[in-house]
């Protein structure tokens, strides 16, 4: 059995990153955009500090991070589940499962409403899949 390529892994991360990027993109501005500026206003928060040029920055990173840890959690379970969308698209399931379960407990303490978490999560679920979809598509064994 073939060990994990890095290479690959940072190569299909960061692709999977750029498309986890637009799609997070689209979904925080054009789609759930209103929603989120009016729950940071309900906590009393300033939402500019989100459209800053460090809190962009910082989301874009953690997509690229984001994406490389979901490429790399696709070749660690492809050698079990084989090669392909489906164990790309389990990958990303996965790792939305995690980040949903502390986006529920963070619902529960009130930081975010039920309909922000449902939506949010339903558009998180499908960057992850598309997003690990394309990042596998890059890698390749060593």
């Amino acid at each position: 059995m073939a060990g994990i390529n890095t290479g690959k892994v940072i190569t299909g991360g960061l692709l999977a990153g750029l498309v986890m990027n637009v799609l997070d993109f689209i979904t925080n501005t054009v789609i759930a955009g209103a929603e989120l500026q009016a729950n940071f206003t309900r906590l009393g928060l300033d939402p500019s500090a989100m459209e800053s040029a460090s809190g962009i920055a910082t989301w874009v990173i953690i997509d690229f991070l984001f994406g490389i840890l979901a490429v790399f959690t696709y070749a660690a379970i492809r050698p079990r589940f084989g090669a392909g969308a489906k164990t790309a698209a389990f990958a990303g399931i996965l790792l939305w499962l995690a980040v949903f379960l502390v986006m529920f407990g963070l619902t529960q303490a009130g930081i975010l409403t039920t309909g922000i978490f449902v939506k949010i999560g339903i558009l998180a679920l499908i960057t992850n899949i598309v997003g690990t979809i394309a990042g596998a598509w890059a890698y390749k064994e060593a």
